[in-house]
């Protein structure tokens, strides 16, 4: 997914921190679906669906509604006027969303690559950049966050159930029962294998 933003530049919500490089982009993007939100915060359809996309967002990736945060991350392209009205709209959104630059010709290069001529529109993308969904607005607000499973499965996710969860910007907080959990999943599998062994041998 990184390829799609080669030598591109992606700004973090309401920092001003930037993620450029080759490698911090592939940490933000591996192994991830991709939604490529284009709106406005002056178009009064993209008002009216900003809190769905946000609700959505945030019972996938909050740890106040998830344990652990999906494999999720969102890039903002804007059709706002002026730098400080993207900045007004960026301000009420997650702070784990991604933004183009205000003034990146970039945006216009993403409009014509997935074919969006009005907004609000959502590009749902897999790691590879290949197109999941061309529009999932009406899915959004028809299905909410069960939609995410379908994308997972056509993604071909990674399970990271039992992997260290690897963040960009190292914000992600894991539940203090992590360790423990893994550590149980690893004395049970290890015990399971133990149980095998002895009935092989038993069976010999």
């Amino acid at each position: 997914m990184a390829a799609l933003f080669t030598g591109k530049v992606l700004t973090v919500n309401r920092e001003r921190d930037e993620v450029e490089t080759e490698r911090e982009l592939g940490r933000a993007l591996e192994n991830k679906v991709l939604l490529l939100y284009f709106g406005s915060g002056q178009c009064p359809r993209c008002r009216q669906f900003a809190p769905v996309l946000k609700d959505f967002f945030l019972r996938l990736t909050d740890e106040f509604y998830v344990e652990r945060a999906s494999q999720l991350v969102l890039v903002y392209v804007s059709r706002d006027e002026t730098e400080e009205q993207q900045s007004a709209f960026l301000r009420s959104m997650p702070k784990r969303w991604l933004a183009v630059p205000f003034g990146d010709t970039f945006k216009r290069d993403l409009e014509l690559r997935f074919g969006v001529s009005e907004v609000p529109a959502v590009v749902v993308l897999r790691p590879d950049g290949e197109v999941i969904v061309g529009n999932a607005v009406d899915e959004i607000r028809r299905v909410g966050p069960p939609c995410f499973r379908n994308w997972q499965e056509a993604a071909e996710l990674v399970d990271r159930n039992f992997l260290l969860a690897e963040d960009f910007d190292e914000l992600s907080r894991r539940s203090i029962t992590d360790p423990f959990r893994r550590l149980k999943y690893k004395v049970e599998k290890t015990l399971e294998e133990k149980k095998r062994g002895r009935k092989e041998d038993g069976e010999e």
